[in-house]
């Protein structure tokens, strides 16, 4: 799916701030894991989605690749530009990010591609027919309603965005190509829950909700009402934000591997693992990623309490299986604020 001419600015989303914060993280670092965003209608969530494709750097992909494979990344390419790449040099473009949508009813075959069998037992070769994973390497993966999928197209999902690879083996033949992409999936709750094994699995969730604020909500028909009147007009208004978030993020990819994190920090954040008795310890590794994350956002060398203050409820907030000290104690960012405020 391509993006709209037009897509409504990020900058100009009124509210929803931590939803379009962990957008920013999960684009910083997509090894995060994706966000989870729980909600009910009609409160932005695919909007922010659209329009923070928009300000992500333009990248470099080998022409006519179905991956979209980096040219400089050799180790990441899949097997037909490993094979151009021996018979020449492989020719390069650069692209837009896009966001590649899944459909809600779509087959385990759609998702990742199929093989064509009879190629493979009587020519011996391996025909390919790429499907949504393909697509969606180095792009955004949109999983709307992801709570209506069935189990195991969520695993086959939530699989390819933590190896970086889809794998499909058909009757003895196998074809792995790259599948790294920026996973984001929406759910209203009351339609029903994604099981704890597959919750645990999305590195962030966030809850939105409509916003009670009455000037927010007289501004939100207001904006959309301009957007809709005069979509050029409209962004012209919001490019030099859009351009300073825009800088701000790709400065941010650049510089968030070389941020430093602390050794306190990471013993802060496994108090918190603990305090919350938290099962596994991949939030303890999804924490440091997301604060590291916000810190080079901030323009931080180096990662400090207030950045996992900042990070740390979408981080657990669908790890927890009960706030800790009992009915009638504390909630959870209650209990996450008193940690980072001792550490």
């Amino acid at each position: 799916m391509a993006i709209d001419r037009y897509s409504y600015p990020f900058t100009a989303i009124v509210g929803q701030d931590q939803m379009k914060l962990a957008l920013v993280l999960n684009a910083i670092n997509p090894t995060i894991g994706g966000v989870l965003i729980r909600g009910e209608k009609g409160t932005g969530k695919s909007t922010a989605v659209r329009a923070l494709a928009r300000l992500l750097p333009d990248q470099q992909v080998v022409e006519g690749c179905h991956f979209g494979c980096h040219p400089d990344d050799p180790e990441d390419w899949c097997l037909d530009c490993r094979e151009r790449a021996a018979a020449g040099v492989l020719p390069v473009t650069t692209r837009r990010m896009r966001v590649v949508e899944l459909p809600i009813n779509a087959s385990e075959d759609r998702v990742v591609g199929t093989i064509d069998l009879e190629a493979a037992l009587k020519e011996g070769s391996r025909r390919f027919e790429p499907g949504v994973l393909a697509e969606a390497n180095r792009n955004i993966l949109y999983v709307d309603e992801v709570n209506l999928l069935d189990d195991h197209i969520v695993d086959v999902l939530l699989d390819a965005a933590a190896m970086g690879i889809n794998t499909v083996e058909r009757e003895g033949v196998s074809v792995s190509h790259p599948s790294r992409f920026i996973l984001v999936g929406t759910m209203n709750p009351e339609e029903g829950e994604l099981r704890p094994q597959l919750l645990d699995r999305f590195g962030l969730c966030v809850d939105v909700e409509g916003i009670r604020d009455l000037d927010q909500r007289v501004a939100i028909v207001e904006k959309r009402a301009m957007w809709e009147d005069d979509p050029n007009k409209f962004s012209q208004q919001h490019a030099e934000s859009e351009q300073a978030a825009k800088s701000q993020i790709a400065e941010a990819i650049a510089t968030f591997p070389e941020v430093t994190l602390p050794r306190q920090i990471l013993k802060l954040i496994a108090q918190i693992s603990i305090a919350l008795e938290v099962d596994g310890h991949r939030s303890d590794l999804v924490c440091a990623r997301a604060a590291q994350a916000k810190a080079a956002y901030d323009r931080s060398e180096e990662v400090d309490v207030n950045h996992v203050g900042d990070v740390a409820e979408m981080v657990f907030a669908h790890r927890v299986h009960s706030v800790p000290f009992g009915k009638g104690g504390p909630n959870l960012g209650e209990v996450i604020s008193r940690m980072v405020g001792q550490g």
